[in-house]
């Protein structure tokens, strides 16, 4: 069950923006240099910023949600801050079943046949969504729907859709760069 929605926090595209956007020479993953980096974990690391993120998620559950899935790295601790607003518990999945001990995809409680609506930080393509998507499915969970702090994926696109998965994001990549002024 879902709270009730809080009213849109006007000034959270711009705050984040402030204090995640970097200037200076980057290396990103595709090797290519850029003179602006998105550094998302700062506002995860921020517990003003974190909340204000997290209380915007709380509208954007789906009301059949039974557990919260949060995404290794950065949706674990969004995940873990929804979880004590709204009293949902958390799992915290992996990129990889560990190797070690109980092997397993997801930490905390069993999740087969259970409604996880997962929580992620930035969405771009999607893709460490997606395999998290298939191998909690796999596993026998019901995942219909990922949370996100930031979908960057292009506008009016689901970077998802090929399995079936809404995006509900708090933020967007237009969002941000409106916020810029």
């Amino acid at each position: 069950m879902s709270q009730t929605p809080h009213e849109t926090d006007a000034t959270l595209a711009a705050d984040i923006d402030a204090c995640c956007r970097l200037s200076g020479t980057f290396t990103l993953r595709s090797g290519q240099t850029a003179s602006e980096y998105f550094d998302k974990y700062l506002f995860e690391s921020d517990p003003a910023l974190l909340a204000r993120v997290a209380r915007q998620m709380v509208g954007l559950l789906p009301d059949d949600t039974e557990l919260l899935g949060g995404l290794e790295l950065g949706g674990v601790p969004i995940a873990t801050t929804v979880s004590g607003l709204t009293g949902h518990r958390a799992l915290f999945v992996r990129k990889q079943a560990k190797e070690y001990g109980t092997c397993k995809l997801a930490e905390g409680p069993d999740f087969a046949g259970r409604r996880v609506t997962l929580i992620e930080d930035v969405i771009t393509t999607g893709g460490a969504v997606r395999d998290a998507t298939r191998a909690l499915r796999e596993a026998g969970a019901v995942v219909e729907v990922v949370v996100c702090a930031i979908d960057r994926s292009p506008a009016g696109e689901n970077p998802l859709a090929d399995v079936g998965l809404e995006v509900r994001p708090v933020l967007t990549k237009a969002q941000l760069d409106a916020a810029r002024g």
